[in-house]
C-alpha cells in the first residue's frame, strides 16, 4: 500500500465508524437504545451522557426502560428524553422510565430514510475531502521526483480503489438501514 494512503486509511475508517453510530441514532419501527445514544442529562451540576446515569433495556419490540441508579435524577432523565424529540412515547413509573416506540407511518419513514440519505452524503464528501489531500500529497511526491511516474499511478490508482471500496461500505450500511427503516 502506498504510504500516502496508508497514512489516510485510519480517517477513511473513522468516517465509516461515525456514520454507523450516526445511523444507529436513527429511528425504526422497533425499540433500539441506540436512538438514545446522544441524550445529555444534567445531573449532580454537570451534563452527563443518559447511559452514564442509567441503566437502558429493551423490554420488548416497542418499548425501552430506562432505570435510573439513583431515582433523585429520574425527572432530569424524564425531562431529556422530551427535550430530545425523537417521537417516543414517555411514562415515568416511578422507579423507571418507559418509552414506548410508536409504529412509524408512510410519511415518517420517506423522512426518516431522507435524513439517513443526508448523512450518507456528508460521510461521502468527507471521503472525497480526505481522497483529495491523498491525490495531492501523491502529486506533490510525483512532482518533487520522490516517486516514479509509474508509483503515482499505481498510487491513484490504489487510492480510486480504497475509495470505491469505502463508498460500497457506505452504501451497504445505507442499504441495511433503509431496509430496517421501511420494514412494517
Amino acid at each position: 500500500m502506498n504510504p500516502y494512503l496508508a497514512a489516510k486509511q485510519s480517517d477513511f475508517e473513522g468516517v465509516l465508524d461515525f456514520f454507523k453510530r450516526d445511523i444507529g441514532s436513527l429511528r425504526t419501527g422497533r425499540a433500539n437504545p441506540a436512538v438514545l445514544d446522544n441524550i445529555q442529562v444534567e445531573a449532580y451540576g454537570v451534563m452527563n451522557p443518559l447511559n452514564a446515569v442509567a441503566n437502558i433495556a429493551v423490554a420488548d419490540a416497542r418499548s425501552i426502560t430506562v432505570s435510573p441508579w439513583d431515582k433523585g435524577v429520574s425527572k432530569a432523565i424524564e425531562k431529556a428524553i422530551i427535550e430530545a424529540d425523537l417521537g417516543l412515547g414517555v411514562v415515568n413509573e416511578g422507579d423507571k422510565i418507559r418509552l414506548t416506540v410508536p409504529a412509524l407511518t408512510e410519511e415518517t419513514r420517506k423522512e426518516t430514510v431522507k435524513k439517513l440519505n443526508e448523512k450518507m452524503e456528508k460521510a461521502r464528501i468527507i471521503i472525497r475531502q480526505t481522497r483529495e489531500e491523498v491525490r495531492n500529497a501523491i502529486e506533490k511526491a510525483a512532482e518533487e521526483k520522490a516517486m516514479s511516474e509509474d508509483e503515482k499511478f499505481r498510487g491513484m490508482k490504489e487510492l480510486d480503489e480504497c475509495v470505491a471500496k469505502k463508498n460500497e461500505e457506505l452504501k451497504e450500511s445505507r442499504d441495511r438501514k433503509e431496509k430496517d427503516i421501511m420494514e412494517i
